[in-house]
């Protein structure tokens, strides 16, 4: 069974900086993309940035020039880099795999951007 092991949500002031990590193990083949979504409390769920086969990179508009994502495909392992982070990044961050046999989510963690 796949599974997918997310770290690095936390607390931050506006301008700050969270690394997010999430790592997968199981059974996994063929992976077409793994990356990150963001939930808010009233909003639907929308993709944040995501790393799709050779290597593409598709990021959210709102995100652009602040987050990096990166994939280690050995692991595999999926992180995010946030920087000046502002209060409408605040959201649960759930990370999403894609493979040939499925789409798998983890549990999320929680960022929150606040004074």
């Amino acid at each position: 069974q796949v599974h997918l092991v997310e770290s690095g949500g936390g607390m931050v002031q506006p301008g700050g900086s969270l690394r997010l990590s999430c790592v997968g193990s199981g059974p996994i083949f063929s992976l077409y993309s793994m990356g990150w979504y963001r939930q808010a409390p009233g909003k639907q769920r929308e993709l944040v940035a995501v790393v799709k086969e050779g290597d593409r990179k598709q990021y959210a508009e709102s995100v652009e020039g602040r987050l990096t994502i990166s994939l280690d495909y050995d692991k595999p392992a999926v992180h995010l880099h946030m920087n000046n982070l502002k209060p409408e990044d605040t959201a649960v961050y759930l990370c999403n795999l894609v493979l040939a046999s499925g789409n798998y989510w983890g549990q999320g963690t929680q960022v929150t951007v606040s004074e």
